[in-house]
């Protein structure tokens, strides 16, 4: 019984195209739909719900890891239509599931709205390229479509250490290894001085968490090798920083030259939806490492970066908040959306200001809402009255198209 409802669940996660499934105590199991949570016509789930649930999907020694640990991560194929990453966790006693959509179709680098220069950095002997951005921003789809790149244009071996395996990869013109950490080997530092005595070309590092995993990334470059990697950082200029600063102060002057030599590239990137059509779009920083930035990186001087991403437009670099900006002119988010995922969301206020858009400052904002709060209650205007009902499929699609009606019209006083 258990299974044949996760099978269901999991059939209407895909056909919605939703990118996360939730399933938690006291709750119906909820979709993320284009960043937004939406919960699903069935029962509340109860503790023995969820309990059923993860049994189904979970491998034994997961479930002997959730019981030791309290929590526990892996990945599996639903059929050929979608891979899921699932987290497992208990809170309040009782087990909760979270399960990430994987596609199985890797897209291209036009599809993912990536620079030319991506392409070319591919082709590089050696190297660091990273991809940063917070939980949730594509940055594994991203490192896929790269690989993918590499696997059906070169003969490469490439060796991907994942924690867990989400998008999987068939030998092309390149040898595509994946080790699961936990599961092939231990650990990223044991995985990346393992794979170094295996003839590689590429190596894909899932995420670089902590100073020994960062460590043997820096020399696997330096030995000659093309390195992939993730940190959770936002923008070009702190993630530089965040490398630095993971080692021990004695040691920041060795490795600001030994990552001067070796970062070629950073990509940072979110997901917004968006008001166009229906699903989510990318937006990126995207920094490419000239001599110019090398020096500044020997020299310490990272908070001068972004005015070099700025004047390095001829090697397709952007900062986010001109990208932002750019899909809101074209239509593609809306103004608050460009706000809230920018890097200075004043400066970003001011910017479309100048576009005539009517916005506030978070500032402005707070301050309306703190003399609401402070109004007399005789004088605040009457509650509306509460709905009747849920809201209707057919008016919520109304409410939506009416929405888009505005923004296009908005979009049109703009640009005339």
């Amino acid at each position: 019984m258990a299974t044949l409802q996760i099978d269901r669940l999991l059939d209407t996660t895909v056909r919605l195209k939703a990118s996360d499934l939730h399933l938690a105590v006291g709750k119906p199991p909820t979709l993320r739909l284009n960043g937004s949570l939406r919960e699903l016509q069935t029962k509340i789930l109860e503790p023995d719900d969820t309990m059923s649930l993860l049994k189904a999907i979970a491998p034994e020694r997961i479930q002997q890891e959730f019981e030791e640990s309290g929590s526990g991560d892996f990945s599996f194929a639903f059929g050929d239509i979608a891979r899921f990453r699932v987290a497992i966790f208990k809170q309040k006693g009782c087990a909760s599931i979270v399960l990430r959509r994987i596609p199985n179709k890797l897209m291209t680098f036009q599809q993912i709205g990536l620079p030319k220069m991506a392409e070319q950095i591919c082709r590089r002997p050696r190297g660091i390229f990273l991809v940063t951005g917070p939980t949730g921003c594509g940055k594994t789809t991203t490192l896929a479509c790269m690989v993918n790149y590499i696997n059906e244009n070169f003969d490469k071996h490439i060796i991907c250490l994942e924690d867990p395996i989400e998008y999987y990869h068939n030998h092309k013109k390149s040898i595509v290894v994946q080790r699961e950490i936990g599961v092939d080997v231990p650990s990223f530092p044991e995985g990346i001085r393992r794979a170094l005595r295996a003839d590689p070309d590429v190596m894909l590092v899932g995420e670089m968490r902590d100073l020994a995993t960062i460590q043997s990334a820096v020399s696997a470059a330096e030995t000659g090798h093309l390195v992939f990697g993730t940190l959770h950082t936002s923008g070009a200029a702190s993630t530089v920083n965040r490398i630095i600063d993971a080692f021990p102060t004695d040691q920041q002057e060795q490795v600001r030259v030994q990552l001067s030599g070796n970062l070629v590239a950073v990509v940072s990137q979110v997901l917004c939806p968006r008001i166009d059509i229906e699903g989510m779009i990318a937006a990126y920083e995207f920094m490419y490492v000239t001599p110019g930035i090398q020096n500044l990186m020997r020299d310490n001087k990272s908070f001068r970066i972004d005015s070099e991403i700025q004047t390095g437009k001829r090697y397709g670099m952007q900062l986010l908040d001109d990208n932002l900006l750019m899909h809101y002119q074209l239509g593609h988010i809306a103004a608050e959306e460009a706000i809230d995922k920018s890097k200075n969301p004043d400066y970003m206020v001011e910017r479309l200001r100048k576009l005539g858009v009517d916005v506030k400052t978070r500032e402005e904002l707070l301050l309306e809402d703190v003399a609401g709060t402070e109004a007399p209650a005789e004088l605040a205007p009457p509650a509306p009255p509460p709905p009747s009902g849920p809201p209707s499929a057919s008016g919520a699609e109304a409410e939506r198209q009416a929405q888009l009606a505005r923004n296009r019209a908005r979009m049109q006083s703009v640009h005339k």
